[in-house]
């Protein structure tokens, strides 16, 4: 991210048609991605689903909790049947629908989100489930500024069928990523990951579970690191200021130890 200016950085990075319509300090938002930064309000969220919205829910009982300091600003899908609007209604967050089948291109679906969102005054984009791939055009409107969980260790197995992937490669360990959006499918700087193990009867779907169980935890976690200001980005790597530090964790697998320490 160049070091010059705020206008000058918005400049080279965010379409025109948008640059006057920002309803936020722009040097804030690079603020809170590339230096260790004071938190001075709840981090507004704009989160974008397709279906059943379960990440959504464990971010939306992570601020009820008072463990995420951030509010949903709006939730917004292409399908108008996806059951994540009916999580945000119960709890009083407005949603939209922008189904993608009424727009001629990417780029007219692509703005009408971009709109929204910054009708919505969102901050960080959130991908829950989203399952439209975003083209440049979007990502540069929020540079450093979209966010998704993907249910493998990137790099490993991205794209589609994560789970199945996996599986198929026979790996040991498998688990979920948070990572940066960039122009890349599944590429951006890695945030946080979560590992569990698999196992020799594992299915696709037992495999899933054990996976989403580690997202209903991670995303939350990943969103307060954005909203403290504690992630600084080094080229492709995100240094999380205060980290702590377990330098012999271990998850093996399989195990033979029967639970002895080594």
């Amino acid at each position: 991210m160049p070091l010059g200016s705020a206008d000058e950085w918005l400049s080279l990075q965010t379409p025109a048609l948008f640059r006057a319509a920002l309803p936020f300090s722009f040097y804030s938002v690079r603020s809170r991605c590339r230096f260790l930064r004071t938190m001075t309000a709840p981090l507004s969220l704009g989160v974008l689903i397709s279906g059943s919205g379960s990440n959504l829910q464990a971010i939306i009982d992570a601020i009820e909790r008072e463990e995420l300091t951030a509010r949903i600003h709006v939730v917004i899908s292409n399908r108008a049947d996806a059951y994540g609007l009916t999580r945000a209604q119960q709890h009083g967050i407005p949603t939209v629908v922008i189904d993608h089948k009424e727009f001629s291109s990417r780029e007219d679906f692509e703005t009408a989100l971009i709109q929204s969102l910054h009708a919505h005054q969102v901050e960080l984009v959130v991908l829950a489930g989203f399952m439209r791939v975003l083209t440049p055009f979007f990502v540069r409107a929020f540079p450093q500024r979209i966010i998704n969980i993907h249910p493998a260790l990137l790099p490993a197995f991205p794209g589609t069928h994560a789970q199945r992937q996996a599986l198929q490669y026979g790996v040991r360990i498998a688990g979920a990523t948070v990572h940066f959006v960039d122009e890349e499918m599944d590429h951006g700087p890695i945030i946080a990951q979560a590992a569990v193990p698999v196992y020799p009867d594992d299915t696709e779907e037992t495999l899933s579970a054990r996976i989403l169980a580690q997202e209903h935890r991670l995303y939350p976690h990943a969103i307060q690191l954005f909203a403290e200001g504690r992630m600084e980005i080094r080229g492709r790597t995100v240094v999380v200021h205060n980290e702590s530090r377990a330098p012999h964790a271990t998850l093996r697998v399989p195990d033979t130890t029967n639970g002895q320490k080594d």
